[in-house]
């Protein structure tokens, strides 16, 4: 199989964070700060240590503040320069110019197979990974990297998932399948956020996949289901059914920052291991 080296990124961030709201009001979800940096750009970094410098984010017409925060901004940098504040400096610059960056809007929230669909004239006619703007993955090897490289052996679509306590299974797409090799299954069955009782496992859809561009087919023939939404995991379930889709279960830590729990976690965890830790230790001695 021809070993695809580079890869673009799609990244979904159009929602409207319901479960945030009123702080997400204004504030695209994704824009919330984990330790000294946007959730997304926790994001946009992994797929960066991927090895991809292709990236397309899908937005809405509310969330201008992904674009800017991603592109340059002259009046700031010329402002930091002149007044020695040369690190800061540097800093928004490595932001900018970190990858290629292109912006879609998604016209109407209808979904995340929908905001995927808006992403097939960037991506053409190779595999391509999609990353949710929303959802921080920490563990080496990096989550996408890992799901590049598993691709690589068979040119597969294949997605992670992590293990979830039963209960949580109403949360997440689930999936079922054979085990193909350790922590890898050949999937056979998945569905979207089942109460537990009707959860085929405690295996979750996590946010990270890689398809083959004929992935595009499945996911338009998918109709709107409830809500008007056009669901990711019904195409995925088509493509398990007439070719071949893959599940690796993820070793590190996947932070869901759709959910307050994970925000605070994040925040706490991410801190004691960053330039920050000193100052974390000093907030807890201080509680």
């Amino acid at each position: 199989n021809k070993i695809i080296r580079t890869m673009k990124a799609v990244i979904p961030a159009a929602g409207f964070g319901t479960r945030f709201l009123p702080l997400t009001k204004a504030q695209p979800k994704e824009m919330l700060p984990i330790v000294n940096k946007p959730t997304i750009q926790w994001v946009v970094e992994e797929a960066i240590d991927a090895g991809i410098t292709d990236i397309a984010i899908i937005t809405s017409k509310h969330k201008q503040a992904i674009e800017s925060h991603f592109r340059p901004m002259k009046g700031l940098e010329s402002t930091l320069a002149k007044t020695g504040k040369l690190r800061e400096l540097e800093k928004i610059k490595e932001i900018n110019k970190s990858a290629n960056f292109e912006f879609i809007i998604q016209d109407e929230p209808k979904g995340l197979g929908h905001a995927i669909l808006c992403a097939e004239k960037f991506v053409g006619d190779s595999p391509f990974v999609v990353l949710l703007g929303d959802t921080i993955c920490i563990g080496n090897p990096n989550c996408t990297r890992g799901l590049i490289d598993i691709y690589n052996l068979n040119g597969k679509s294949v997605f992670a998932v992590e293990k979830v306590e039963l209960e949580d299974t109403k949360r997440y797409g689930i999936v079922s399948g054979k085990e193909f090799e350790r922590d890898i299954l050949k999937i056979e069955y998945l569905v979207e956020k089942p109460n537990p009782e009707e959860a085929p496992s405690r295996l979750a859809i996590l946010g990270r996949y890689v398809f083959n561009p004929d992935f595009f087919e499945y996911q338009r023939n998918i109709t709107e289901g409830i809500g008007g939404e056009i669901q990711l995991t019904d195409a995925m379930q088509e493509l398990a059914q007439k070719d071949e889709l893959y599940s690796w279960t993820f070793p590190g830590k996947r932070y869901d920052i759709g959910t307050m729990k994970d925000w605070f976690q994040a925040h706490i965890q991410l801190s004691s291991k960053s330039e920050f830790s000193e100052l974390l230790d000093e907030v807890i001695d201080n509680l």
